[in-house]
């Protein structure tokens, strides 16, 4: 008999612990959820779709100092860094050669004139002569073969007196070829600038061949550079000259500098099966912080609409369901390309809207909303433990609300 009131008890507690676990969990799940619209006016804003490439900077103007002359480096009188002037001295080459042709061609210039001189005085005896026997001939007194004879001498005599004008022409010739190519030893800056360059040293043998060996760069004006970027084939068809751009070097990370697209060259350059244009980049430095060869990271602004009316692009993907509005209504519109959704009262209410351009983060409308109005960008949805303790259940989402949470207590 004991033993059946002990079972009887184990049952009843049994039963009771059941019931107990059954109301805890029905309880707990039936947490009171409050659900937030998070929502944004349509406001004027701008627009502005980009496109990304590399570069490289350098000067707008550079220009190659070659020699036109064989020699010898006597004498450097730049450096790198070195500001120039037009027709400044930057080298000067080893003359003696140079000045010995030159006294060469004077003295074949001198005997190619006193062989002039010479071949006029032989012409003037023979076309004296030849005019005396000229004069003899008719009368009579010679014959025709010593007429003939003094002709031909005289004949001789001026053609032998051409060639030596001739000669000495040459030699004239030759006396400013050996002048110039002295001159050449003497090397000159063409242009104000500054000396980013330098290929030669004292001592050092340069040739003169069909390419002029270069010995120094110089840039015209470091405060005025140019970005050569390449941009990619897909991207080329929307880059305009006159566009704005924005780059970066790695030299100053914390500095963005500012451009404007100069010039789309449309001749393409292909590596590696990858075709790009090079975009030609007008950058001012006055700062002279942007140096030669720096590697810019760009952004070409392709388009760019300031103060249009405009509403956040999460908000074109937001569309209510039934599980995120509570029990607010929802009035829906068909066939509606675009749309974005507004609160008025208890109903969630859709407008078909156009739409222009977008950036991503910002779209532009054209019509079907007013300014001002403030669309529905997303929801939250808390519940009544999640409010107690400050966090929400779920984070702010166009589409879906959160996991509801069941706390247990221990």
């Amino acid at each position: 008999m004991k033993h059946k009131k002990i079972s009887t008890i184990w049952l009843i507690t049994g039963a009771c612990f059941l019931v107990a676990i059954i109301a805890w969990s029905l309880s707990g799940s039936k947490e009171k959820e409050t659900i937030n619209f998070t929502t944004e006016p349509v406001s004027l804003g701008n627009i502005r779709n980009s496109i990304t490439a590399t570069g490289t900077v350098s000067p707008v103007d550079t220009v190659a100092v070659g020699t036109q002359v064989s020699g010898i480096i006597d004498k450097i009188y730049v450096d790198f860094n070195t500001p120039v002037k037009k027709g400044q001295i930057l080298a000067v080459l080893d003359t003696k050669n140079l000045s010995s042709q030159l006294n060469s061609a004077k003295a074949n210039l001198q005997s190619a004139k006193a062989n002039l001189q010479s071949a006029k005085a032989a012409m003037a005896y023979q076309q004296a002569n030849y005019n005396r026997y000229k004069t003899l001939y008719k009368k009579g007194l010679i014959s025709a073969n010593d007429y003939e004879s003094a002709r031909l001498n005289y004949q001789q005599a001026a053609e032998q007196v051409a060639m030596m004008r001739q000669n000495v022409v040459s030699a004239q010739e030759n006396v400013k070829t050996a002048e110039t190519n002295l001159g050449y030893a003497t090397i000159t800056s063409p242009i104000d600038g500054i000396i980013i360059n330098k290929y030669v040293a004292e001592g050092q043998t340069v040739a003169a061949t069909y390419n002029t060996p270069e010995l120094f760069g110089v840039a015209k004006d470091l405060k005025n550079m140019q970005v050569t970027a390449d941009v990619d084939e897909a991207d080329i068809g929307d880059v305009k000259e006159g566009e704005n751009v924005t780059f970066t070097v790695d030299a100053y990370p914390d500095d963005t500098f500012a451009g404007t697209v100069r010039q789309v060259r449309i001749g393409p350059s292909t590596s590696n099966n990858v075709v790009t244009y090079h975009v030609i980049i007008s950058a001012n430095n006055e700062n002279l912080k942007l140096k030669p060869g720096l590697t810019a990271n760009v952004t070409i602004y392709t388009q760019v609409k300031a103060n249009v009316p405009c509403v956040p692009t999460k908000a074109l993907r937001y569309t209510p369901t039934k599980e995120t509005v509570g029990k607010r209504k929802i009035r829906d519109i068909s066939n509606a390309k675009n749309k974005v959704w507004t609160i008025e009262g208890n109903t969630l209410v859709a407008h078909r809207v156009s739409i222009g351009s977008s950036d991503g983060t910002n779209t532009q409308i054209i019509s079907g909303i007013k300014q001002g109005q403030k669309v529905i960008t997303g929801v939250d949805v808390k519940t009544d433990d999640a409010a107690a303790d400050g966090s929400n259940s779920s984070e702010s989402s166009p589409f879906a609300p959160g996991p509801r949470k069941n706390n247990k207590k221990k």
